[in-house]
Formats: structure tokens, sequence, C-alpha cells
């Protein structure tokens, strides 16, 4: 399950547009973050994305991505137009197809690489919808699968795009919007596929009757209800709405790390067999087993730069977003991880500070939310004022500072007492993923 957002000018407080994303996924899915460089292709070339290869084009623009590590296609990201994307599984009553193809990811790194523009992306995405369709497993653990959602978002516009097969509605964004796992295009739309209502009728083998509802009309409700995507948009667009005309990174930063709650988020779900929180924490049960938040990204969306904050790591409630600029690149963080434990990936160092506090969450993270946060607002002040002669060592920096802060955090946490071993489900669901991953604390 995922969740994105996204404000446009008048609701930030700098007349930008800001685009923030959780992605998640199964705990054990390391995202691995990176810059895929601006490209020349020759005549005749392809390009071999997570299932199925197509046809290349010229050139393809540097882009940002967080991916899971085992796919081609990624969860988010940025371009070096500012074209934001950040896609979500949606359930419909039409069932995904299984074969190998085009995945919600492919889609959303294809539009990242070959569009200059918002409406450019939307158009190549469902381009290449209508052209080769999207279907295959998108788990690398479970068989998942699943039609997409987008966000697209560029300094000056966004776009809501949902897709059902071949099929899609797209609607423009006003001032702000959040989605996650659920149709929410109803009667009216700004662009759609050639035919849709008669073609959503034969693909369902149902009759449209009266005003055609394109979620009400597509939407596997039982599945959508389980995923808790309703209280979960809900809350994202209450936060948003609360700071219209104010939204900045560190809105989205607490929209990324919220448990449901107020301000401090000192306080998991542990038990629940549902995970309706935006930073997301797997447990026991089918529907937590696959949400854990893996990756978060925030960009700052202004027409002549975009800054780029990203976690690297799962759970933004224990981790620190670090600015990237395209310009100065990315600093060295380590082999791509896998499912695997690696202590040499960032990924999976953090993971060694996530799995310790969530032993205990409400008290272990007490022992580093107050430092968490001063360095975190350190980050951000400090980011606005960089010359940007000196991004790439700031951004460096940063990281250095994480990886320190990961040490120190969790001798905080190991000096306290640590609760007595009991007997919970959620217990025995994260003794498994360490068990998978063959990583002990």
């Amino acid at each position: 399950m995922c969740d994105t957002v996204v404000a446009l000018r008048p609701s930030t407080f700098d007349g930008s547009v800001l685009f923030a994303k959780n992605s998640d996924r199964y705990p054990n899915e390391a995202q691995y973050i990176e810059i895929a460089p601006r490209t020349k292709h020759p005549p005749g070339s392809t390009v071999q994305c997570t299932y199925r290869t197509l046809p290349q084009v010229e050139t393809t623009y540097e882009a940002f991505l967080s991916r899971p590590f085992w796919m081609w296609g990624a969860e988010m990201g940025v371009n070096e137009y500012g074209v934001a994307i950040g896609n979500e599984a949606i359930f419909s009553r039409v069932k995904p197809r299984k074969e190998p193809n085009l995945l919600g990811m492919d889609l959303l790194r294809l539009g990242l690489e070959r569009a200059a523009s918002a409406k450019e992306a939307l158009e190549i995405i469902t381009g290449l919808l209508e052209q080769f369709g999207q279907g295959g497993n998108c788990s690398y653990r479970h068989k998942l699968y699943y039609h997409n959602s987008f966000i697209i978002a560029d300094p000056a516009e966004a776009w809501l795009l949902e897709t059902v097969e071949r099929l899609w509605a797209a609607k423009r964004v006003e001032e702000f919007g959040s989605i996650s796992n659920k149709l929410c295009i109803g009667a009216e739309w700004d662009e759609a596929s050639d035919g849709l209502i008669e073609k959503a009728g034969k693909l369902t083998g149902k009759k449209v009757k009266g005003d055609f509802h394109f979620s009400g009309f597509l939407s596997d409700t039982m599945i959508t209800r389980a995923a808790c995507s309703r209280e979960r948009s809900q809350r994202s667009a209450s936060i948003l709405h609360e700071n219209n005309g104010s939204i900045d990174v560190k809105t989205m930063i607490r929209i990324l790390s919220d448990h449901g709650e107020t301000a401090a988020t000192k306080k998991l779900n542990e038990n629940r067999l549902y995970n309706n929180a935006l930073c997301a924490h797997a447990g026991w049960g089918p529907a937590r087993k696959d949400t854990q938040t893996t990756g978060s990204i925030i960009v700052h969306l202004k027409k002549d730069e975009h800054t780029i904050w990203i976690t690297g790591t799962s759970a933004p409630c224990t981790s620190l977003f670090k600015p990237v600029w395209l310009k100065t690149g990315m600093p060295d963080i380590g082999p791509v991880p896998a499912s695997i434990y690696d202590p040499h990936s960032l990924w999976w160092n953090h993971e060694r500070l996530h799995r310790l506090t969530i032993e205990n969450y409400t008290e272990n993270i007490t022992h580093y939310f107050d430092d968490r946060n001063r360095i975190q607002e350190e980050f951000i002040s400090n980011a606005n004022g960089t010359d940007p002669s000196c991004r790439r060592s700031f951004t460096e920096e940063c990281f250095l500072k994480h990886n320190e802060c990961i040490d120190r955090w969790i001798g905080n946490v190991k000096a306290s007492p640590r609760r007595k071993k009991r007997f919970s489900l959620y217990d025995v669901a994260w003794n498994k993923f360490n068990k998978e991953a063959k990583f002990t604390i």
C-alpha cells in the first residue's frame, strides 16, 4: 500500500509545488535510490523493463529514482525537468492480468525518462498503456497483482491518472490532492481513453445505467476497504487542509511520518489486522505483511530548481530526509541492497535502528525523537541557504550525519531497559521477517 500527496500554489508557503510519497511494500523488499543519467540511444535500441522489452527513444532524461531492488521500474522519482511521479496500487472489479507485462512502476520510470512536463508524462504513460497494456506480479516474494493510479506533477501543474487494464481517466489537481489505494475519479474528468464508458461496460460485463461514475463502476470495494485507503487519504487530506496556504517540506514530513494522531505520533497500532497509518509498519495478517513503508520522498519543485528530500530507508518516523540535487549528484550509499541483511548498504544499516525501535516503539522512540527532529530542522534550514557550488558536499555531509545518528540512537535505545519478551502476533510477524532476512538486532 502507498500514499501520494501534492500541493500546488496557492496552498504552499512560497507558491511552489510540493510532491511527496511513501512507498509501502514487503518489509525486506529493500528500496534503492539512484540517478539514471541522461542518455542518447542508437537507432533501433530497446529497453528491458522488469518483464518485457520496449523500443527505446532517442534520448532518455536524467531522473532520480527510488525503486525496489529487484525491478527496473521505480515507485517514485523526479527528472531533470521537474516532472515528479508516484504510483499507487488500485483494486478493481476487473481482475489484473497475471501475464508478465509492463508494471505500473515501469510506466512511471518510462514517464520520467521521456517527458519534459507533467502533461507530456500523462500522454506517454497512457499511450504506452493503450499500446502494450499492464500486468505481471508486483511483489518479489508473494503473488500480488494490481492496476495503477498516479499523481504526476511539475512546477506548474499536477494530474491524477487512474487506470484499469488499458482504460484510463485523468483529472487536473486543484490546490492540493492526496491518493491512497483506491480509485477517486467520479463522474467528471478532464481527459480519458476513447470510448471509456462503452469499453468499461464490456470489460466488466455490466451494463452502464444512468450517469457513469468511474470509481463507483470499477472499484473492488472489499479490497479497497481492507486496504484502509479511505482512512489514509482522508488523514493526509486533513493535514493538507489544516496547513493550506503554508504547506512546506516540514508539512510533507509530518504527513509521511504520521501514525494517525497529532504532532507527536509516538504510537503504533501494533496488533491491528489492518494498517490505517500513513507511515506504515508491517505486522501479522494478509493485509499487513506487505504494508511496511520501505521508502519516502519529498520533491520541492520550483521553476528553476528542484530539491529532492529522500530517506533512502524504511520508516520515515525513525529516519531523516536528506537533500539531493540532480545537478550535483548522489553520495556513495553502498551497494544495491537485496532481501538479505547487508550492513554496507544505507537501507539495511538503518534497519538496525528501525527494527530495534519497534520492539517497543512507544518507549524506544523517545530516546531519539527530539534529536531527530532537531537535526531534520537543521538539514532543512541549511539546505535553503546552501550555495549551489557547495551542494554536493552538503548532501554528503547529511548522509554521513544520518549514518552517525543511526549508531548513536541505537546506543541510546540499547542503554535503556529492554522490554521483556512477550508473545504477540506482531512479534511473531517480525521474527519471521528478520529470520527471512538473516537479520539479528
